[in-house]
């Protein structure tokens, strides 16, 4: 640790902004880097906890992850990281390793870790090892493949796991390449599902006093998010292949281009099918035996998906939006993100979020309580800005 480190930055963060949160009093410490621990640290720090982020001495490497770059980290840092406390700590170092050991045994009740696998082990800061010294405490490993299995100690990432776990091989357009879900599905969705193991550990343990170790992997993330998929290939055999913007066994239900941009319309029913093709002024499929239900519907897709594209085609975006609303069809403009971060809709839910004392503004936590989204109560911390809260405690 840096002169600097452990002298102007080391101030104790106060607490008392975040202390109305349900998660007030609850210490998180998070061994983590990258998106999945990261998120899962950042949801329990909007909710109240206090979050202590050990960082390696050059900080976690998402830091450094740009062009752009905002206020001093890359922004996809900065999205995961306000609200917390950023501890350096060399854990190569017998005394530092100590201290974070202490620390977790004196005041964490979780702790989050998505190290290399075998790291934590190595360093003596596995759940089994800690939880002999703090029965209490919530451990929850955030893995690439999960505990057990051949591929247990390889490391992974979000494509990674987006094309394993099979994602990749039913996103994009039919006979062209596999392409990755844009957004971090498998990174993010691993540290939801680990706050949501951590706090099935945190209602135990108000009954039982013990703690738990909760494992939760990118694979098993990236599994659970094609079930559907998967459920139809179990029940009939036949793999459900790329899907463009439609699902298997649903139709109509896609996305076409219009005049002026895309429209999706979800018209998964009989009667919302019969609504569209009125708004179409194809009435008379609702007579066709080929359309007549979802299954014959299903088996001439590709007929009459020909003929929406070809109709869509005709008119804007905006004359089908006012077209299929009118008859209760749902449907959506196809928005970039620029769209719908101007949306009044976006501005209503207040998603968009002011961090104090910074320029910079993140979508908040997709949950409201009682009316009232949590919000970020500090910046992102600067690379060790709070190494007092455990070095010097400890020392």
């Amino acid at each position: 640790m840096s002169a600097d480190q452990s002298t102007s930055q080391s101030q104790p963060f106060a607490r008392s902004v975040a202390t109305a949160g349900p998660f007030a009093g609850l210490v998180v410490v998070e061994l983590g880097h990258s998106v999945a621990a990261p998120f899962a640290g950042q949801i329990f720090s909007e909710l109240g906890a206090q979050v202590i982020k050990i960082e390696k001495v050059d900080g976690d490497d998402a830091r450094k992850w740009g062009p752009p770059f905002w206020e001093g980290a890359g922004a996809f840092f900065q999205a995961l990281n306000r609200n917390k406390q950023s501890v350096v700590c060399d854990l190569r170092n017998p005394e530092q390793l100590a201290a974070v050991q202490q620390f977790i045994c004196e005041r964490a009740d979780i702790v989050l870790q998505n190290l290399r696998p075998g790291h934590v082990e190595k360093l003596g800061l596995d759940g089994p090892g800690l939880l002999e010294r703090k029965p209490s405490l919530i451990y929850c490993n955030l893995g690439a493949f999960g505990r057990e299995g051949p591929l247990k100690d390889r490391p992974g990432y979000d494509p990674l796991m987006q094309a394993f776990g099979g994602i990749m091989s039913t996103t994009g357009e039919p006979g062209r390449p596999s392409v990755r879900v844009g957004a971090s599905i498998v990174d993010m969705g691993t540290g939801m599902w680990a706050v949501i193991g951590a706090l099935a550990a945190l209602h135990e343990r108000h009954s039982t006093g013990r703690g738990r170790v909760v494992d939760v992997s990118l694979f098993e993330t990236a599994s659970c998010w094609v079930s559907l998929l998967s459920a139809q290939f179990l029940a009939s055999g036949q793999l459900a292949g790329k899907q463009g913007s439609g699902t298997p066994g649903i139709v109509p239900y896609k996305a076409y281009d219009t005049r002026d941009g895309e429209i999706v319309v979800a018209a998964g029913s009989n009667v919302l099918f019969r609504s569209m093709a009125g708004a179409l002024d194809r009435p008379e499929w609702c007579d066709d035996p080929r359309f007549a239900e979802n299954p014959s519907r299903v088996a001439n897709e590709d007929e009459l998906y020909g003929m929406i594209d070809e109709i869509m085609a005709q008119q804007p975006t905006a004359h089908w939006i006012a077209k299929l609303e009118a008859v209760g069809v749902p449907c959506s403009p196809v928005n970039n993100l620029a769209q719908m971060l101007d949306h009044p809709q976006t501005a209503a839910l207040g998603l968009v979020q002011d961090v104090p004392g910074t320029g910079m503004r993140f979508i908040g936590l997709p949950l409201s309580l009682d009316g009232q989204r949590p919000r970020p109560v500090s910046a992102p911390p600067k690379l060790g800005e709070h190494n007092a809260v455990v070095h010097e405690r400890t020392a």
